[in-house]
């Protein structure tokens, strides 16, 4: 079933609190840069970039005066090995900053960094944003809620990314999809309901197919797909529960009927339960670290109010739990949520979040 869901067409951002900005010191995530997002704003001119088809990607590879290229360049290199290593310089000697993209689609307006190492011609990409607390906490609940870590960093108004590779869900919907034999179908199918009920548990929003990605992967005589979200703008902001499940939107149509041909109902509810299960034994291992976020998200402001009293009575209609009744803030109702999964989880005894 297709629901006809509004998103916020400029959904604010907001600022890092201290207290989120002392989380983040604790687990590593704040580091000084080189660099500010304002700084990559000075670029002087832009061309469009294409795809292979020579369809418009929506991003502009920008160029800067030459002075200024220069010192860029040193400063996202030191920022790339600040994120995927200890911030040695001497790897600077065989990195090259490729090419600087700015997209102006969408909330974040990213830029996007291509280095590639000189000696093998490997290259990877890394984005830098405007640090938005919405983003941040998202991206913190994907590294301990969802089986994938997250690499990031984040210095005052500046967030840098690390690249999610895979196949762009829109894409693989139109061009991959209709060519994989009915096993991978169903696999996928299986996939999809277990990330629909993952972005729900964890409130992350605007799952449509060009904010996730397809992850294939060979294992034996199979071919194995994963799904994997690459937007987290939308993490416990708008205030209507089917934002939060990706089955609702239209962009996803192709996905649910193949859940709806392929899957029977016992199986999507043993899915269902299968990535409860998962999600509520992460919740074991990141306890302590989880119940300090969820601390500084019930003091932070992520929302406004009219869409948290839509929210809490949403999925108190959904839950029937009274605790959603009592949620303040965003952040009440992201801890709700967790301990509702949590004291629903059979099997093992495990402490709420306060």
């Amino acid at each position: 079933m297709m629901d006809d869901l509004k998103i916020s067409k400029k959904k604010p951002s907001y600022p890092i609190s201290e207290a989120l900005h002392n989380y983040l010191q604790e687990y590593n995530r704040n580091i000084r840069l080189p660099i500010f997002y304002d700084d990559l704003l000075r670029f002087q001119g832009s061309v469009e970039v294409y795809d292979k088809n020579d369809e418009d990607t929506l991003w502009i590879r920008v160029y800067y005066n030459e002075y200024e290229r220069i010192e860029i360049d040193l400063s996202l290199k030191r920022v790339y090995s600040n994120l995927i290593s200890d911030g040695n310089e001497n790897i600077f000697k065989f990195l090259n900053i490729d090419a600087i993209d700015f997209c102006t689609f969408g909330n974040s307006k990213p830029f996007r960094i291509k280095v590639r190492n000189i000696l093998n011609d490997n290259f990877t990409y890394f984005y830098v944003k405007k640090a938005d607390a919405s983003r941040v906490y998202g991206l913190e609940f994907e590294h301990m809620l969802s089986p994938y870590n997250l690499n990031f960093l984040v210095y005052k108004d500046t967030l840098i990314e690390e690249h999610i590779a895979g196949i762009p869900g829109d894409e693989f919907i139109k061009t991959i999809l209709p060519d994989c034999s009915a096993s991978e179908k169903s696999q996928i199918a299986k996939e999809f309901i277990k990330f629909n009920e993952r972005c729900m548990i964890r409130l992350l929003g605007d799952m449509r197919s060009y904010n996730y990605v397809i992850v294939p992967t060979h294992d034996f005589d199979q071919v194995v797909f994963k799904i994997r979200a690459i937007d987290f703008d939308q993490q416990c902001y708008e205030g209507k529960l089917n934002i939060y499940r990706p089955q609702f939107f239209k962009e996803n149509y192709d996905m649910v009927m193949l859940v709806k041909e392929k899957i029977q109902k016992e199986s999507i509810d043993q899915y269902k339960i299968e990535e409860r299960s998962i999600v509520a034994r992460r919740m074991i291992s990141y306890h302590d670290r989880i119940g300090e976020l969820l601390t500084c998200m019930k003091n932070d402001t992520l929302s406004i109010p009219k869409y948290i009293d839509l929210l809490k009575e949403d999925i108190y209609r959904y839950t029937l739990d009274m605790e959603f009744r009592k949620s303040k803030t965003m952040g009440d109702v992201m801890k709700n949520a967790l301990n509702f999964v949590k004291r629903n989880y059979e099997g093992v005894n495990m402490q709420t979040f306060s």
